[in-house]
């Protein structure tokens, strides 16, 4: 099927509006696995806005991300049109919803159709996980409880790029490294995010959990990243995995310093660095 350039060019727009981290690695890779990561990165960031907006009350939310997942479901199962279906449940809340979310239609026609129900099916159980959590009202108190949030947020992109990857050219990863991989991430976030989470009354932190236990988590999870990505052979893959995962580390060192966040020059610096080695 002949890719619709104009959806092309606006899916790659909004992509780089919504993620500085992962325009970059995607726009380096090769064709028809690039627009399969783009819209799966717009499908799951598109329901993760909801999850995270400030002004959609948590009732509001769980109905959301259960009636998209619904859709989303009943397009793999009953190839349901899902435009009509989103622009229904979505038309109460048109002023507050990012265009990212109002075109998750548009970003589920832009995936390459022999991958895109993988894609709708990891969105799907991202979004009831999100809907668990919106329900416990983002309330961690194990390190269970951390795991599976991280699961649900984050692991599953892991887990989604593992079946992009094997789709695309036969790459076979290991499942359980790919939840670490999206875990290391997501936890980095937690760690540079923590200040502004506390300001909404928001804390991943488990019960007893301070910084160091925090960055031990991560830690461990940046570790099994490592080791993820040791199976992947594609260069333009391995450089896609090897940009944001040099990023986290060096956000995890840069935090440690105390400091909030590097530099734009150190940002370069380290995509540069990733990118040439080895």
């Amino acid at each position: 099927m002949k890719m619709d350039t104009k959806l092309q060019k606006e899916a790659m727009k909004v992509l780089k509006e919504t993620s500085r981290t992962f325009f970059i690695p995607i726009k380096l890779l090769e064709p028809n696995v690039r627009e399969a990561v783009a819209s799966a990165y717009l499908c799951m960031r598109a329901i993760d806005e909801i999850e995270d907006h400030e002004k959609i009350e948590s009732a509001d939310k769980i109905v959301l991300l259960n009636e998209t997942c619904t859709i989303l479901e009943n397009k793999i199962t009953e190839n349901a049109p899902i435009q009509p279906a989103l622009d229904e449940l979505y038309s109460p809340y048109r002023s507050l919803l990012p265009e990212v979310t109002l075109r998750l239609a548009d970003w589920v026609e832009f995936c390459p159709e022999t991958v895109a129900d993988k894609v709708l099916e990891s969105t799907a159980i991202m979004g009831r996980g999100m809907a668990k959590w919106a329900e416990k009202d983002w309330i961690v108190k194990t390190r269970e409880d951390l795991d599976d949030y991280t699961y649900y947020v984050a692991g599953l992109v892991g887990v989604m790029l593992t079946d992009i990857w094997r789709w695309y050219d036969g790459t076979e990863t290991d499942r359980d490294l790919a939840i670490g991989f999206g875990r290391g991430l997501q936890s980095v976030n937690i760690l540079r995010n923590y200040k502004e989470d506390a300001e909404r009354d928001v804390d991943f932190f488990p019960n007893d959990w301070k910084l160091p236990q925090m960055f031990s988590y991560a830690e461990e999870n940046l570790e099994l990243a490592d080791k993820y990505i040791t199976d992947i052979k594609t260069k333009t893959i391995l450089n896609f995995c090897k940009i944001p995962l040099a990023l986290a580390h060096s956000t995890l060192d840069a935090l440690k310093e105390g400091r909030e966040k590097m530099s734009r020059t150190e940002v370069v610096a380290v995509v540069n660095k990733a990118m040439r080695s080895k």
